[in-house]
């Protein structure tokens, strides 16, 4: 049910019909509001339409309002009360019978209720994760993995056509650093006594790969080594680092169509092709014997350097030719999501993006740091030093649901602090244990129902007006606005808005179940409100597949 959206048609109809009879007289019609009141006794949907008409209609804003009001013509039924409240919003009540309608219609869709056709024809990247191949994945990755798949999820539940896509930064100099790291780590074993490098990756991990390396028969490598040499080992073990980051990912449920590698871009002349076209555009100029792209131009706060003097191309070069490739592939939008500590860099590859020809179609999502708490103590953790906390550790230790759900109960941009010890309890303090309970709680009542020969069929509409408790009808409200509330959750790229509602309506559930008994003597308020947990339970299960959680029916 897309309630909002009925409304605004009708309200519309008013305002033409009002027209029409030369009650109203404006241009054009401006921009208005339909949404829930802040203060449920000022109804359940309210417009300020009449506030914002009043100017070019050159009448009073209550005017207007009454002017609307008498030119509604709502189906019978649906609204038990219209009020004009303050300086003129417009405060509708909806009748209880209407909200019974949800029921049949998402008993009808299933799995499909809170599906739209919203980005039909919409072709979307979501690139996410993305991490070097340098070391495992961290908790933070975790958290970026979680959302961007969730996104995804998200995405494809409203009709966009969506690609997920890793990009391997398997050029430069952490390649190198990376090599050299094992060159170290395999003297080592060998019996020497070495200082290792301040810049090199002193994770545990690289003494796991020299030891592999070894036990592989490979021949440790001569001493000094070359650079190729290095080169060489730092691909060996950023190859084997991404084996271990592809398995973390497919463990923690998150997959990729696309593992696009740098490399590529490169064998393919696409850094190149993209200077020809910045070129072309006159965004590039030479200076001080390096090429600069005209980042001042698009109102970055200095211009940037594409190739320096001795001919080698910047990491922000391969960046403007990577989202050149993504452009080119006739994505509508790409959503590129980040750590927050790449702020800087937003405006600068947006310029780029504008430079291309681009604009509007590249949108970056921040995602703050993750603060871990073990025992009511923060963990302390840095890549390079190797102190950080893997996800693999986090999913051995509380698995992947409580992970992914934890990872987005907070916006983005939000910095999320998460309790290992939280994530396992099973309690109504633990969000995802209190969602998935409401999901295998309703399993369990269903059957408990079927045991007892009671059957819960097609909904027998003429049984609704038993549901007439306050939790009834509030569980009914938050039913019939899931469908819309996705399509915002997905026009804004925000998922967190799922978790959000899935605990408001998981709070209801076991309100109402704590409350009054399901299956009673009365044989039809018991099949009314079977009718009822079931399509509740419909709306739990679609929600978490689209946070990628399980939907469990027992616990």
């Amino acid at each position: 049910m897309r309630l909002k959206k009925i409304l605004r048609d009708l309200i519309t109809s008013a305002v033409e019909n009002a027209r029409t009879a030369g009650e109203l007289t404006f241009d054009a019609l401006p921009a208005f509001e339909v949404e829930a009141p802040k203060q449920a006794g000022h109804g359940d949907l309210a417009t300020n339409l009449a506030l914002v008409l009043a100017k070019p209609a050159k009448l009073p804003p209550r005017k207007v309002a009454e002017i609307l009001v008498s030119r509604l013509a709502a189906p019978e039924g649906m609204l038990s009360k219209v009020e004009i409240a303050g300086p003129g919003f417009i405060n509708f009540f909806i009748a209880d019978a209407f909200w019974y309608l949800v029921i049949p219609e998402i008993h009808a869709l299933g799995q499909a209720y809170g599906n739209s056709g919203l980005g039909a024809g919409q072709k979307v990247q979501v690139e996410f994760v993305s991490a070097n191949p340098t070391g495992p994945l961290h908790i933070g990755h975790g958290r970026g993995a979680a959302l961007g798949d969730a996104l995804a999820n998200l995405l494809a539940a409203t009709g966009h056509e969506v690609v997920r896509e890793y990009y391997i930064n398997d050029v430069g100099n952490q390649i190198l650093t990376l090599g050299k790291s094992l060159y170290f780590r395999l003297r080592e074993l060998k019996g020497e006594v070495i200082e290792f490098p301040e810049d090199g990756y002193q994770g545990g991990y690289m003494k796991d790969l020299a030891k592999d390396y070894l036990d592989q028969g490979r021949p440790a490598p001569p001493s000094p080594p070359h650079e190729d040499t290095l080169i060489e080992l730092g691909r060996y073990a950023g190859d084997a680092i991404l084996a271990e980051i592809k398995q973390d990912l497919n463990d923690f449920g998150v997959r990729f169509d696309e593992w696009f590698s740098e490399t590529e871009l490169y064998r393919q002349g696409l850094v190149e092709k993209s200077f020809e076209l910045l070129k072309e555009r006159g965004f590039l100029f030479e200076a001080d014997g390096a090429l600069w792209f005209k980042a001042t131009e698009f109102g970055d706060e200095k211009d940037r350097v594409v190739r320096r003097s001795n001919g080698a191309t910047t990491y922000f070069a391969s960046d403007v030719a990577y989202h050149l490739l993504k452009f080119q592939q006739g994505f509508d939008l790409v959503v590129d999501i980040w750590g927050a500590d790449h702020h800087g860099y937003v405006p600068r590859l947006q310029a780029a993006v504008q430079a291309l020809g681009c604009e509007g179609r590249l949108q970056v999502i921040l995602v703050q740091l993750v603060s871990l708490l073990r025992q009511g103590e923060p963990v302390a953790m840095t890549t390079r030093g190797g102190t950080f906390v893997t996800l693999r550790e986090v999913l051995d230790e509380v698995g992947k649901d409580a992970a992914r759900f934890i990872f987005l109960t907070r916006r983005p941009d939000a910095q999320l602090e998460f309790d290992l010890e939280l994530a396992k309890q099973q309690s109504s303090e633990n969000p995802v244990y209190y969602v998935q309970y409401a999901h295998a709680r309703l399993a369990s009542v269903l059957r408990q129902a079927a045991a007892q020969a009671i059957a819960v069929g097609e909904p027998d509409s003429r049984l609704f007006p038993r549901l007439s408790l306050p939790e009834e009808l509030a569980l009914l409200k938050l039913l019939a606005g899931y469908p819309e509330l996705v399509e915002a959750a997905a026009r804004n790229l925000e998922p967190h808005r799922i978790t959000y509602f899935l605990t408001e309506l998981a709070s209801q559930l076991h309100s109402y179940y704590n409350k009054h008994r399901f299956i009673t003597e009365d044989l039809e308020l018991t099949q009314a409100r079977l009718a009822l947990v079931s399509v509740v339970q419909t709306v739990l299960a679609h929600g978490l597949k689209i946070l990628g959680v399980a939907a469990p029916e027992t616990m």
